[in-house]
C-alpha cells in the first residue's frame, strides 16, 4: 500500500516503487493525481460544501482533460485542446490544478506556485516537460473559461410566502435574507443535462404511515437531550455535519487507489467522474429542495398539531446539530453520498477498509469495509442530528446515484 499523500512524500513517491510498477506495466503513475487532489482539498479548505463541489470538479475536469488530450485513452470533456503524445502526462496533470487553483484563490498564488515547482521538479528537463506544461496552462484556462458565468453568483435568497404545514420556515439558524443557495439550481451542471433531469418524486403525504414514522423517528433521536442516542451515534452526528462531502469523499477516493498502481489517465477520470457527479447531484438537489420547500423536523414537530396525522403530536424539540438554511427534502448529504459511492463502486468495486474522522471530534474514528456503510452511516447522522427525515436520506441518495449513472454513461467514455 502506498503512503498517504503528505505534499513533499508525494513529490517523491513519483520517483518510488509506485511509479516503478506503473512503468513496468507501460504506464505512468497516477501519484501526481493523487497529490494534487488533496492540494485542491486543502486549497479549498472550509468553504461552504456546494460551492466546493463546483471548485473540485473543476479541477479534477481540468487535470483528467489535460492527461487525456496527450494519452487519449478516454473522451475528452472539452474537446478544445490538442497535445503531442510524447508530453509529460504529469506536468499537464500539476500545472493543469494549479491553474484552476490559481485562478479561483488568488490569496493561496504564493502556496501555490510553490507547491507546482516542487512538484515540477521531480520530472526531467526537456521537451516534453515543456509541452506537458503548456497543455496544463491551456486547460486550466480553458476549465476557468468554461465556469465563468455559470450561475454559481450572486448569491440568492428564498423568504417563504406563506405558513401553511410542510412549507419551509426560516429557522433560528437563518440569516434575515432568508433561505440560502436559492440560486444553486440554476447553476449550469458539468454533466447532466439540467437540474431538472432527476428531481425528486414527490415527498411522503403529511398524513401518511411513513411520515408519522419518520417523524417519531427523529423526535426519538435527534432532539439535543435525547437519551437514545448513543455516544457512537453522537460521533457519528457530529462528523458528517462537519465535513463537507468533497473532503470526506475525495479522502475516501485516495485510500482506495492508495492501494492500487493505475495509469494516470484511468485515475483523473475516475476522480473527474466523482467530483462533478458530486458536483452535479448538489446543483440537482437544489432544484428539487425549492420546488418541493418542505419544512424540517425543528418545525415540523412543534406544530405536529397542523400537520393531519393522527400519529405525531406535538413536542418541544431542539436539533442535536445545528440546521441547514434551506428546506429538507431531499437531503444535500444523501445525494453527494449516493453520488460519490456510485462512481468509486463502479470503479473499484464495493468493499474497500477505509477509515473517516474530523478535528471537531478529536480521537474519534471511523473505519468501513463498504462503501454502502458510509452511506449509510451519512445518512443516520442527518437523523441523529435532528435536521432531516429519514426520508429526506432516501430520496437524496437515490438523486445521487442517478445523476453519476448519467455521467458514467455519457460522458469520458472509453474510446
Amino acid at each position: 500500500m502506498r503512503h498517504a499523500f503528505g505534499f513533499a512524500i508525494a513529490a517523491a513517491l513519483a520517483l518510488g516503487a509506485g511509479a516503478a510498477t506503473a512503468a513496468q506495466a507501460g504506464q505512468t503513475s497516477d501519484d501526481v493525481v493523487l497529490q494534487w487532489n488533496d492540494i485542491a482539498v486543502t486549497t479549498i479548505g472550509a468553504q461552504p460544501p456546494f460551492p466546493s463541489t463546483r471548485f473540485m470538479a473543476t479541477v479534477q475536469l481540468a487535470v483528467f482533460e489535460a492527461v487525456n488530450a496527450i494519452t487519449g485513452k478516454y473522451e475528452p470533456y472539452l474537446a478544445t485542446i490538442t497535445a503531442p503524445p510524447g508530453a509529460s502526462t504529469e506536468a499537464a496533470a500539476i500545472t493543469a490544478a494549479h491553474g484552476v487553483l490559481r485562478a479561483f484563490f488568488s490569496a493561496a498564488a504564493t502556496t501555490l506556485d510553490q507547491q507546482r515547482d516542487a512538484s515540477l521538479a521531480l520530472i526531467p528537463a526537456g521537451q516534453a516537460k515543456t509541452e506537458g506544461i503548456a497543455i496544463g496552462e491551456a486547460v486550466a484556462a480553458a476549465m476557468v473559461a468554461e465556469r465563468t458565468g455559470d450561475g454559481s453568483t450572486p448569491s440568492q435568497f428564498y423568504l417563504p410566502t406563506h405558513s401553511d404545514p410542510y412549507e419551509w420556515q426560516r429557522t433560528p439558524s437563518c440569516p434575515t435574507a432568508g433561505g440560502a443557495f436559492f440560486h444553486w439550481g440554476n447553476v449550469k451542471p458539468f454533466g447532466v443535462l439540467n437540474s431538472s433531469q432527476f428531481r425528486a418524486d414527490p415527498p411522503p403525504a403529511l398524513t401518511s404511515d411513513e411520515y408519522a414514522r419518520d417523524f417519531n423517528e427523529v423526535l426519538a433521536l435527534g432532539d439535543i437531550n435525547s437519551p437514545n442516542r448513543s455516544e457512537h451515534n453522537a460521533n457519528v452526528a457530529r462528523i458528517y455535519a462537519n465535513q463537507p462531502p468533497h473532503q470526506g469523499w475525495n479522502s475516501v477516493a485516495r485510500q482506495i487507489i492508495n492501494t492500487r498502481d493505475d495509469d494516470i489517465t484511468d485515475t483523473a477520470r475516475t476522480l473527474a467522474l466523482m467530483n462533478m457527479s458530486l458536483a452535479d447531484a448538489h446543483i440537482t438537489v437544489f432544484e428539487s429542495k425549492y420546488f418541493y420547500r418542505t419544512w424540517r423536523p425543528e418545525t415540523a414537530i412543534p406544530r405536529a398539531a397542523e400537520d393531519g396525522n393522527p400519529d405525531t403530536a406535538p413536542s418541544l424539540f431542539t436539533p442535536f446539530i445545528r440546521t441547514p438554511c434551506f428546506p429538507g427534502y431531499p437531503s444535500a448529504h444523501g445525494v453527494g453520498a449516493g453520488a460519490a459511492s456510485r462512481v468509486l463502486w463502479k470503479a473499484y468495486g464495493r468493499h474497500h477498509t477505509v477509515t473517516n474522522s474530523h478535528p471537531s471530534v478529536p480521537g474519534v474514528v471511523l473505519t468501513y469495509d463498504d462503501l454502502l456503510d458510509i452511506v449509510k452511516d451519512v445518512s443516520d447522522a442527518r437523523v441523529y442530528g435532528g435536521i432531516h427525515f429519514l426520508t429526506d436520506q432516501d430520496a437524496g441518495e437515490h438523486q445521487g446515484k442517478s445523476v453519476a449513472q448519467w455521467n458514467l454513461v455519457n460522458h469520458l467514455r472509453r474510446r
